[in-house]
């Protein structure tokens, strides 16, 4: 994106972009996670809820835990984590893109493990779907990594490499969620709902206020809506 786009984002576009990548989020939370946990509960009976209410709470706490120990920095330059570090503002940017695919790796992971594994709540599609629609959004995600960097004037080539090396845990995070899933198939509902509540918590804590605050929060908004359709679309007709 960084080799196609203006050197400086508008506010606008950087609204569409979050909004955007936010709905996907929120829809793969939910058609391919948290759909596929309730269903492979379901000899809980009337406590079915329990596997993904409780893999939902903890994959929220991992992230907020994450959130906490790792120095980033967000769009509006405000910055949380541990105070004191030395790390650059560059670094601090590519990081805080960097927690939000940890869980997006998760969750493509964890998916392939169930379709693996023969579940049969999950189909080679429905993985598929998952994968392009993380995919999709990782445009958006890499603009919002690449482009305040060459705003501040770093070379295009050396923008492009942060934004790819922010999206490097994501395969990395779904081989090691495979590898960990396929072991322990009993407890798959509680690896999709992991990897939804850690979504999730991305995006009410990251990505919806990044898309409202301010002007423009109507165009986040309605991204946020063709975002969540997108996703819908994929999941239920791949799926």
């Amino acid at each position: 994106m960084v080799f196609v786009l203006k050197e400086n984002m508008s506010e606008k576009l950087q609204k569409a972009l979050t909004g955007f990548a936010a709905g996907v989020m929120v829809a793969a939370s939910f058609w391919s996670l948290l759909v596929p946990a309730l269903e492979q509960s379901e000899s809980f009976g009337k406590f079915a809820f329990i596997p993904a209410a409780v893999g939902f709470l903890i994959g929220v706490g991992f992230l907020l835990l994450l959130d906490e120990i790792t120095p980033h920095m967000h769009l509006d330059l405000t910055e949380e984590g541990p105070k004191g570090s030395r790390l650059s503002r560059s670094l601090k940017l590519v990081l805080a893109v960097t927690l939000h695919n940890i869980p997006e790796g998760m969750a493509v992971g964890v998916v392939y493990a169930g379709w693996l594994n023969g579940n049969s709540t999950i189909t080679y599609f429905g993985a598929l779907a998952l994968a392009i629609g993380i995919a999709i959004q990782n445009f958006p995600e890499g603009a919002i990594v690449s482009m305040p960097l060459r705003a501040e004037g770093m070379p295009k080539w050396k923008t492009f490499l942060y934004g790819v090396l922010s999206g490097l845990v994501e395969p990395i995070g779904s081989v090691l969620t495979i590898l960990c899933a396929s072991q322990v198939v009993p407890l798959l509902p509680y690896f999709l709902s992991f990897a939804a509540g850690a979504m999730m918590y991305v995006v009410v804590e990251e990505l919806i206020p990044e898309m409202s605050e301010g002007k423009h929060s109507n165009i986040g908004t309605v991204l946020f809506a063709v975002g969540f359709v997108t996703m819908m679309i994929l999941d239920v007709s791949l799926g």
